[in-house]
C-alpha cells in the first residue's frame, strides 16, 4: 500500500506532551509507516495511505486526539513546502479583532462585537456587516486608532511562520477584511512581503463612518490568492492559506493547503485541516519543517 500522505500530530506544549503511545495509536489507526520526529514531545510526521475505504476520516482521528490537546493534519507527501503564504489578520496572525478593540475604546464595543460575531459565523454578508460597523464609528477621533493599536498582540508563532517561509523563498501576504492602519503595522512586525485590507475614511482627524470602496471581502481574498500564485508562477497546490472566519472560506478552499486556525464553527465544519489546540508553528510542522529549521522570529 502506497504511503502517499502524511499525518502530522502536534501537541499543545502547555497542556500535554506527545508520547510514544500517542504516536503508536495514530500509526495503528492509519496503517502508518515509521514516524519522523519534527519536535521531540511536540510534533511528528507519520507516512500513511491516502484517505479512502478502510481508512479513518480525519474527523475520526481528530475525535481521538483532540481531547488530548493534540492537533492532527493530513497532507500529501509530495509538494508539502509551499511557495506562498496568504494569511488573515484578525484572530489569526493577531489575537485581536481590531475593529472590536477600536469600538471598545469608543464605548460601543458590544454593539460592534455582536455584528462581528454574526459576520464571522456567516450569518450576515461581510460587506454589509462592515459598512454597518464602520457607520457606528462616525464622528469619533481618528486618534482612537493609535489607542487600539496598543492592544494588538501577535499570536504565538506568527513571526516564526513568516520568517521561516520567507527564508525558503516563499512569498507571504497578509490579506484582511480589517483596515490598512493595522495591516501595515502587523505586516512590518511579522515581515510579510505585502498586505491588503480596507481603508477607513478620515476627514480632519475624524472618522467619517465610511470605508473605501470596493470593500475587501471573501471574493477579494480569493482573488489575491489566485493573483499571487499566478505572479509567482505557482500552482494552487503550492499555496498555503490560513484564517478563522466565514470570509476566509473561499480562500481556504482554493489553496493547496487551507488551514482553519481556531476557526469559527462554520469554518471548522467546512475545512478539513484545522488548528484547534496549538499555535501558528503548526503550519510549519504541517509542511514538514522540523523545529531545527525554524527561523525564530519571536
Amino acid at each position: 500500500m502506497s504511503l502517499s500522505h502524511i499525518l502530522t500530530l502536534v501537541a499543545n506544549r502547555d497542556a500535554t506532551t506527545l508520547t510514544d503511545a500517542h504516536v503508536s495509536a495514530a500509526r495503528d489507526m492509519v496503517k502508518g509507516g515509521p514516524p519522523s520526529i519534527l519536535s521531540p514531545g511536540e510534533a511528528v510526521d507519520i507516512p500513511c495511505p491516502a484517505p479512502g475505504p478502510g481508512m479513518p476520516t480525519l474527523d475520526t482521528i481528530r475525535a481521538v486526539f483532540g481531547p488530548r490537546h493534540i492537533d492532527t493534519l493530513l497532507t500529501r507527501s509530495r509538494g508539502r513546502r509551499k511557495g506562498l503564504l496568504i494569511a488573515d489578520m484578525d484572530s489569526t496572525i493577531v489575537a485581536n479583532e481590531t475593529l472590536d478593540d477600536l469600538a471598545a475604546h469608543a464605548g460601543i464595543g458590544e454593539r460592534i462585537a455582536a455584528i462581528t460575531r454574526r459576520s464571522m459565523n456567516g450569518e450576515i454578508d461581510f460587506a454589509t456587516a462592515l459598512r454597518e460597523r464602520v457607520g457606528l464609528l462616525a464622528g469619533l477621533p481618528a486618534s482612537l486608532l493609535e489607542t487600539a493599536w496598543k492592544d494588538v498582540r501577535l499570536n504565538e508563532g506568527a513571526r516564526t511562520l513568516v520568517a521561516t517561509m520567507r527564508a525558503r523563498n516563499a512569498r507571504t501576504a497578509l490579506v484582511s477584511g480589517g483596515f490598512t492602519f493595522f495591516t501595515g503595522r502587523v505586516a512590518a512586525l511579522c515581515g510579510f512581503s505585502e498586505h491588503h485590507a480596507n481603508t477607513l475614511d478620515i476627514r480632519d482627524g475624524t472618522l467619517t463612518g465610511t470605508v473605501g470602496e470596493p470593500i475587501l471581502g471573501p471574493d477579494a481574498k480569493r482573488a489575491h490568492l489566485h493573483r499571487l500564485a499566478e505572479a509567482g508562477r505557482l500552482k494552487l497546490a503550492a499555496t498555503l492559506a490560513v484564517g478563522d472566519g466565514a470570509n476566509d472560506l473561499d480562500m481556504l478552499r482554493d489553496a493547496g493547503l487551507g488551514i482553519a486556525f481556531h476557526g469559527k464553527p462554520i469554518v471548522r465544519s467546512a475545512i478539513g485541516n484545522r488548528v484547534d489546540h496549538t499555535t501558528l508553528r503548526t503550519l510549519l510542522f504541517a509542511q514538514g519543517y522540523p523545529v531545527g529549521a525554524f527561523v525564530t522570529g519571536e
